[in-house]
């Protein structure tokens, strides 16, 4: 800035004694020393950049370098106890024996229920073709097959019935030959007073809907219902036994698209089946 200032007075002071010529040169030189100055300029602003930029370089080496000499020790470390932990393991304590010779008793053990659930089990099989035998018998007479089905499930007796037995079309109502399937079917669930009874009422796909009925779901409870109560108060059926269930048209056994297939349909379920808390109450006093 020194040199600029002196040029300046120079050219200010001597401008009126000197040729043109001479000003022109001492304007070239003015004008030289501009650009040199702003040469300076920039070289000292990229050399603050480079040297911020070297700094942050610096700092963020140092931090990696910590990272790894942190690593390195927490490899060290983890040397230290893969080594003690096998050193541990050339020795097998008596704690050990003792605690493998336990997990065998309770394979053992295991073992033992396992065997016991599937023999309980067959046995309430057994149960339950015996109660589909004497059914099968007692609705032998009089019933074409088509409209009453009786299978055997596990551990689970179902009788499904055509809902032309049981009820008029889109009724609740049950007819005067539904008393003869029900009163048979009676019998059977009377001589298994330990075992409960659920009543499922199923519908086709087609939507009702009237004064007395809302849709197809309070059909199928409605159903269901009507012959919970014939089995209670006409067969004397514990009611503490039964249990009146709707499923609408949700669990068909074959597509709605047919008179036939939709007649499949609409049937209602009887489900005897054992107690299931008294099944398992039963294993439970064989596992202790």
């Amino acid at each position: 800035m020194k040199k600029v200032l002196l040029s300046l007075t120079v050219v200010f002071l001597l401008s009126s004694c000197v040729s043109k010529k001479e000003y022109a040169a001492l304007e070239a030189n003015h004008q030289k020393t501009k650009e040199e100055l702003l040469a300076v300029k920039t070289n000292l602003t990229k050399c603050l950049i480079d040297k911020e930029k070297n700094q942050s370089l610096s700092t963020a080496y140092k931090s990696k370098i910590s990272d790894l000499e942190s690593t390195v020790k927490t490899l060290q470390q983890d040397k230290k106890k893969t080594l003690e932990f096998v050193d541990n393991l050339t020795v097998l304590t008596k704690g050990a024996n003792d605690n493998i010779k336990e997990t065998l008793i309770q394979l053992s053990k295991k073992d033992q229920y396992i065997k016991y659930i599937r023999k309980a089990m067959t046995k309430k099989d057994s149960l339950n073709l015996a109660v589909a035998f004497h059914l099968k018998k007692e609705l032998k007479e009089g019933l074409d097959d088509e409209d009453i089905e009786i299978n055997v499930e596990k551990t689970v007796v179902f009788i499904s019935i055509s809902d032309k037995l049981l009820f008029k079309s889109g009724s609740y109502s049950v007819t005067e030959k539904a008393y003869k399937v029900l009163e048979k079917v009676a019998t059977v669930i009377n001589g298994q007073p330990n075992m409960d009874v659920m009543i499922e009422g199923h519908t086709d796909s087609k939507t009702i809907k009237n004064d007395v009925l809302q849709d197809n779901w309070d059909l199928s409870a409605k159903r269901a219902t009507s012959i919970t109560r014939i089995l209670q108060h006409r067969f004397k059926v514990a009611p503490s036994r039964l249990i009146a269930a709707g499923r609408s048209s949700y669990v068909p056994l074959a597509a709605n698209d047919t008179p036939a297939n939709r007649a499949k349909n609409r049937r209602t379920k009887i489900i005897i089946m054992p107690r299931l808390d008294q099944f398992f109450n039963l294993l439970e006093e064989k596992a202790d």
